[in-house]
């Protein structure tokens, strides 16, 4: 008789999988060079029959499979084969034992073996439940289950059978308050299939029953309600639970950081972006610090625009003293955001904006120009707020004028080229102020009339432009998990499989809305008029390397775009079928979608279409929208993490590099490169030293075929104006922004990063963080330097193309934008480094006074506070997706991640 089942080592029979076997087969003749698919075969077939031979249809035990494959390996007399499986079995058996103690569990279940050692750390650090006693108390399964059961309750209130879009029913209220007051005692008496309710789920659901009754929306009583879900009447919403679940645990997406944290827990709040406003009075300012202080807690991130705040040394008419300015509330909101230590090891992350015509924008630019080590506005990014008139002075060369909020008057005028010149070298310098191009985030702006205002803020990683008191969820999709291969071997994406799961991240982002616990009234109003999502991806790099496409291509430009505008058009496509069946955003008629505009910029270039967007258009002023903006790219850190695939839309940091951990060193490896290696028959520990003494690097080293170098590119060996590119190329098809790092080497210049601010505007990009790699505080001095040079990254043939174009057609650009030393890699060198009159030479401390100061000086600035808080490792920040991220563990000073 054949085998049809196996017992797993936890005890389960599952059906027997003869592919598994080929697998684990295939990957040991690998490991030693063999690729021989006809001996393959052929071993399998041996195994497989011997496996009949022996067990006669019983069940077999996995480990009893494994030593049949060893031996028939050694039959076979593929002996080295046989030592790298048994080495390979001997290590899975490492990798168990070591999740186990992460877990501290006696036994791993499926959903445990799924994530790597790595992705389990991240959840066991900041994720997963712990006792008073600091004990994790949950596992990934149970993690994974609050959060999609939270998620798909809002499905049973909008079911037909109770809900109305067009409303007109009254439901007496008395019993909902009592529920609400005593949703403790519901804790598991409900539950939508086999996924039981804890009281948390009940009192979010309750609370949308609230909302909508008042409404008039709800059929039905609460006890009707209630009734009903006890019958079973919604049991056929646990596949929705299910699918989230399973979408989750198989790493095809992630809910931004707050929602994985807050869903079904006490906090309940699922957003990770916020704006909070500042007026011109003092009770205001202190609002404002109040808001950070709440949205702070919940574990949200603010962004806030500070230009309405009178400029230092104005007058205060009630004292008739003197203003201290914006830069000096901007202090009181990063010590509010200091206190503030989000579970002990998350600080507060803050967007400060100021805009260019501000009189104190000078003073705002030097900001952050201290000493090293003195954690000035640790808790904030700082980006310079540009509109149209500002890039029309400097285009004609004529004097900007400074204008006083408060009067409306102009106090000074300024040459806008000294202004821009300040604004790059500090970029240069420490990596801050980046720029927000207020013009470009406006220009298809369709929720202007609504608001009757433009947006002037951002979230911390610029990626979600708000309004006052708005929010927004976001999700990230793996891009590499729709990688396929078909018969022949040949990778593809999976298009369809992609489209139908963006609009159930779409759905998921739009339930999340309905069950989130808002941090502040205001908030829960503001988002609720326009219920704003964040569809976003992560795994760009990944799925690059498993296409076999290079990143810094034509090709991979072209991929980059179809990509997202695959994400935006079935984002919308979820949303124009809830709007029918729920109702649009309460703003949409107000908005400009009646009158067929989107917000987005590649749906007025026709010839780049790949969709039916006039179809979309159509079903849009027919049936409103759901969501009034569904895309971003936001950085992703720790969510990738668990995900085990690469950040957000950044290429990998290092294919390479050396792990240090208690029992020794290792190297850790990109998995799609480690397996690329392997088929090739090129892995070997001396060549992984190579690599990681290479700065994680392959180009230039012999042993690696060219085809690889071309493919297999790090974020250091892509020029930043191919970063540029990438960004655009992604931008134009998003409703919101993305965010995302423009590396540059250490010895790039003030010109370069001039070059790239005119490049990404003139690319379309909403905002640009640039980051010269050694410029985030001490990062510098941990180079050795002894290792050798780093190849120099060269824009690609397309890259020189468009830099060409651009400058040509916008001529005024050749006075700052050297096209041709670009390309040859002399921009700016051999000049001067532009220096500032009140420049006093803190920027470069020596190695000798960065030594005396303490560690503890340095968290928040160049070193993981997380790391060092929990076993006192230094661990040194990178620069990712626009925020200082921690390779390790994942820590982000961005919240969302």
């Amino acid at each position: 008789m054949v085998v049809e089942k196996v017992m797993k080592r936890d005890g389960r029979i599952v059906p027997f999988d003869e592919s598994r076997i080929r697998w684990a087969i295939q990957r040991a003749m690998w490991e030693v060079g063999v690729r021989d698919d006809e001996l393959l075969d052929r071993i399998v077939k041996d195994v497989i029959d011997r496996i009949n031979e022996l067990y006669d249809g019983e069940v077999p035990h996995i480990e009893n499979i494994q030593d049949i494959v060893e031996l028939e390996l050694m039959r076979n007399g593929l002996f080295e084969v046989a030592k790298a499986y048994i080495l390979y079995r001997k290590k899975k058996a490492e990798i168990r034992e070591e999740k186990r103690k992460i877990l501290n569990k006696e036994k791993l279940d499926e959903i445990d073996k799924r994530f790597s050692i790595n992705a389990l750390r991240v959840l066991t650090s900041r994720y997963l439940i712990r006792n008073e006693e600091g004990k994790v108390i949950e596992s990934p399964k149970e993690l994974f289950e609050r959060v999609a059961t939270l998620a798909a309750i809002p499905d049973l209130l909008y079911d037909e059978r109770v809900f109305s879009k067009e409303g007109g029913y009254a439901q007496d209220l008395k019993k909902v308050e009592y529920y609400l007051q005593n949703f403790e005692e519901f804790a598991g008496v409900y539950s939508i299939g086999r996924f039981r309710l804890n009281k948390y789920h009940f009192e979010r659901m309750i609370n949308l029953y609230k909302e909508l009754a008042e409404k008039g929306k709800m059929k039905v009583s609460i006890d009707e309600f209630l009734g009903m879900l006890e019958h079973g009447e919604f049991e056929k919403y646990e596949e929705v639970v299910e699918e989230y679940f399973n979408l989750m645990v198989n790493q095809v997406f992630m809910p931004n950081t707050p929602a994985l944290i807050n869903s079904g827990r006490p906090l309940g709040m699922l957003s990770a972006c916020f704006v909070v406003p500042i007026e011109d009075d003092m009770e205001s300012i202190m609002k404002a610090a109040h808001d950070v202080a709440i949205i702070q807690k919940m574990g949200g991130g603010t962004g806030i625009n500070f230009s309405k705040l009178r400029p230092e040394g104005d007058l205060v008419g009630t004292t008739t003293g003197a203003a201290s300015g914006p830069v000096s509330f901007m202090h009181l909101i990063d010590a509010v955001s200091d206190v503030i230590k989000q579970g002990g090891v998350r600080r507060g992350a803050n967007m400060g904006i100021l805009e260019v015509w501000h009189p104190d924008i000078e003073k705002f630019i030097h900001a952050k120009e201290q000493n090293v080590g003195t954690n000035v506005l640790s808790n904030f990014n700082i980006s310079v707020g540009l509109w149209r008139d500002f890039w029309e002075a400097l285009k004609e060369g004529k004097k900007y004028p400074l204008i006083n909020p408060r009067t409306g008057k102009k106090v000074k005028e300024i040459d806008p080229k000294s202004l821009f010149e300040e604004l790059a070298y500090m970029a240069w310098a420490k990596a801050d102020p980046g720029v927000v191009f207020f013009d470009v985030i406006n220009k298809r702006n369709v929720l202007e009339p609504a608001k009757g205002e433009k947006i002037r803020a951002t979230n911390p990683c610029g990626e979600e432009p708000l309004y006052d008191y708005e929010s927004c969820n976001l999700a990230s999709i793996n891009l590499a998990k729709f990688v396929k291969y078909d018969d022949e071997g040949k990778p593809y994406f999976d298009w369809n499989e992609y489209a139908n799961v963006i609009m159930k991240v779409a759905k998921y982002l739009d339930n999340a809305i309905d069950v989130n616990k808002f941090p502040l009234p205001e908030i829960d109003y503001h988002t609720k008029l326009t219920r704003r999502i964040g569809v976003g991806m992560m795994g760009l790099a990944d799925a690059l390397f498993k296409l076999g496409i290079p990143y810094n291509s034509k090709e991979g430009y072209d991929f980059m775009r179809k990509a997202t505008e695959y994400l935006t058009f079935y984002a919308y496509r979820y949303s124009v079928e809830a709007a029918k069946q729920r109702g649009p955003f309460p703003l949409y008629k107000l908005s400009k979608y009646p009158e067929g505009e989107l917000p987005i910029e590649g749906y007025y270039h026709k010839e780049i279409w790949n969709l039916p967007w006039d179809d979309l258009v159509k079903e849009i002023k027919e049936y409103g929208v759901r969501n009034a903006m569904v895309t971003t790219c936001p950085p992703t850190g720790s969510v990738s993490m668990i995900a085990d695939t690469s950040s957000g839309i950044e290429p990998i940091f290092a294919l390479v590099y050396k792990k240090s951990v208690t029992v020794g060193e290792f190297y850790y490896v990109d998995p799609v490169f480690e397996a690329e290696l392997k088929k090739r028959g090129l892995y070997t520990d001396e060549l992984l030293q190579r690599i990681s003494d290479n700065y994680g690097s392959v180009q230039g080293l012999e042993e690696i075929p060219e085809d690889m170098q071309r493919v297999f590119v790090t974020a250091m060996d892509i020029h930043w104006l191919d970063h540029l590119l990438a960004q655009a190329s992604i931008q134009l098809w998003l409703t919101d922004s993305a965010s995302k790092t423009i590396n540059m080497p250490n010895d790039a210049t003030v010109e370069d990063v001039k070059a790239a601010y005119l490049l990404a505007h003139a690319l379309g990009c909403k905002g640009v963080t640039v980051y010269r790699d050694g410029s985030l505080s001490v990062q510098v001095y941990s180079v050795e330097g002894e290792k050798k040079k780093r190849v120099p990254a060269k824009p690609s043939e397309y890259a020189k193309r468009i830099l060409k174009e651009i400058v040509e057609s916008e001529s005024w650009l050749k006075k700052f934008v050297n096209v041709e030393a670009i390309i040859d890699g002399t921009n700016g060198k051999g000049l001067p480094i532009f220096s500032l009159n009140n420049h006093k030479g803190t920027l470069n401390p020596t190695k000798s006074e960065i030594d005396e100061r303490k560690i503890k000086e340095l968290l928040g600035i160049a070193y993981c506070p997380v790391c060092y808080e929990h076993g006192g490792e230094v661990v040194e920040l990178r620069m990712e997706s626009g925020c200082s991220t921690c390779p390790k563990c994942g820590w982000s000073k961005c919240v969302i991640s």
